[in-house]
């Protein structure tokens, strides 16, 4: 009897298990998010991360918007040739780029940059001890180090997403223009005409949504990490692989939210 109920044990274990997690996370976010409306803030180390997450990682998101905007423009247009509907390639990078490929591609090359380096930063200071001095200090660890970060992620990844939305069709533009022969005008026409405010907006919020995943998974596996050097390095993987899957879990999600047929 005890070979057969085995797994079953250890699946209602493994169930409890992540729960436990998830309910972890979610109220540390919620304790995190609470420091906003409650002094003192701590404007500098929201202004130092809001440069770390926005200014500093705005290279490797316009390279990865430009080049996916020219790729999607090149397989948009060796599928659509057969069909004669080359005049919707511009309305499909404008589209896929809006609602899904720049919220996604910035959060996750912001998960893998500064969804590591937070935790890291967390992280060293437990195992030196150092988030233990500023509770001798009278200084709460939620509101020095976990707050400020959250509601800078809120803030950076909108700014960034735009920024990727903007040139993500440029790059599209430009192989359009460069490589398939369209017209300026006529590619240009073509995507004001199918650029959607509800589209830009979806994917800002998108990103408003994803911007708080990375900092609160970062700062949460920093923040409990253990065990020297190997922990510190530990928690920094997990940060961007559960910070990976939730992006594109809430994304779907998210998605469906706001899907109209």
């Amino acid at each position: 009897m005890n070979i057969f109920l085995s797994p079953f044990v250890h699946l209602g274990r493994s169930t409890l298990s992540i729960l436990q997690r998830v309910g972890s996370i979610a109220l540390f976010g919620l304790k995190g998010l609470s420091g906003i409306v409650r002094p003192p803030f701590y404007a500098a180390i929201f202004g130092r991360t809001l440069v770390e997450i926005g200014f500093l990682s705005l290279p490797v998101v316009a390279l990865t918007a430009i080049f996916s905007g020219g790729v999607i423009a090149l397989q948009s247009y060796s599928g659509f040739r057969h069909y004669h509907a080359e005049n919707a390639i511009a309305n499909i990078v404008v589209l896929s780029i809006t609602r899904e490929l720049g919220p996604v591609l910035a959060g996750l090359m912001v998960a893998g940059r500064v969804g590591a380096a937070l935790s890291a930063q967390i992280g060293t200071m437990r195992v030196t001890d150092q988030i233990d001095a500023l509770r001798t200090l009278s200084t709460d660890p939620m509101k020095y180090l976990v707050t400020p970060r959250l509601l800078a992620a809120i803030v950076a990844l909108p700014f960034l997403v735009l920024i990727a939305d903007i040139l993500g069709v440029f790059g599209g533009f430009t192989v359009a223009v460069g490589k398939l022969g369209f017209t300026p005008e006529s590619y240009m026409n073509s995507t004001l005409a199918s650029l959607n405010a509800m589209d830009v907006s979806v994917g800002l919020i998108k990103a408003a949504v994803f911007g708080f995943l990375i900092a609160l998974l970062g700062c949460y596996h920093g923040y409990h990490s253990k065990g020297g050097a190997e922990g510190v390095g530990a928690a920094a993987t997990a940060t961007v692989v559960t910070a990976s899957i939730l992006l594109l879990t809430f994304d779907y999600l998210l998605t469906d939210l706001f899907f109209t047929s």
